[in-house]
């Protein structure tokens, strides 16, 4: 998993390249945790993303959790076997999903 950060002002860019599963959600949640607190807005853009597990699912729970405070989170690109997941699971009716 290749994770790619841009931070414009109050706005934080993650981008997720592989598969969010056991072995990377480690990653994604340490950039989770270091978000600043001036960020209000994060978007997680997933057009490389081509898994995600349910351990993945848990991670983009967290960070809306962090983010649902300060302002929001959005999810962009997901393709339809993502965007799928995130129907069957309830994600859908929470997560703001592009």
């Amino acid at each position: 998993m290749k994770i790619e950060k841009k931070l414009n002002d109050s706005r934080l860019l993650i981008t997720l390249d592989g598969r969010l599963d056991t072995m990377t959600v480690p990653q994604l949640e340490q950039e989770i945790k270091s978000i600043p607190d001036t960020v209000t807005e994060l978007i997680v853009d997933l057009a490389g993303t081509e898994y995600i597990s349910s351990t993945g699912l848990r991670a983009l729970l967290s960070a809306y959790k962090v983010m649902r405070s300060r302002g929001g989170m959005k999810i962009t690109n997901a393709n339809e076997l993502l965007k799928e997941i995130f129907d069957v699971t309830g994600f859908s009716d929470f997560l703001s999903i592009e």
